[in-house]
């Protein structure tokens, strides 16, 4: 009975773990934005560590861990925002499904802002 429970504590944890493992994040890489870029257009260029810090382990070239697409480079990008419903899937609640990053934690509100922003600015590549 005790060996049972201790194995399915162990699953536990380490399929926790694999829900983890697509975010490289944590609270600590909250980054203020910048005020020099307030009041200019965001353009690629502005939201690309973003993507290159939260995303890219899953969704590399080529892509890791069930991630349908990569998000790579610029154009990659741009296709999520515009054709894969990226602005809802970083939006939703966290621990609602389908948010991303997988397995969370959501990013921080100031980055999915700035990805809005960035959406709302033409999607500019630089």
């Amino acid at each position: 009975m005790k060996t049972q429970l201790f194995m399915k504590t162990v699953a536990q944890i380490l399929i926790s773990l694999l829900l983890v493992g697509c975010t490289t994040s944590t609270y600590d890489d909250i980054e203020e934005m910048p005020e020099e870029n307030q009041g200019e257009l965001v353009t690629y260029n502005d939201v690309a560590f973003i993507f290159q810090n939260n995303c890219t382990v899953c969704h590399s070239n080529p892509p890791q861990n069930g991630a349908p697409m990569g998000l790579t480079n610029y154009s990659e990008n741009k296709d999520a925002v515009e054709d894969r419903d990226l602005l809802d899937r970083i939006s939703r609640e966290e621990g609602e499904q389908g948010l991303m990053p997988l397995g969370g934690p959501r990013l921080p509100q100031q980055q999915i802002d700035l990805i809005m922003q960035w959406n709302i600015d033409g999607l500019l590549e630089n």
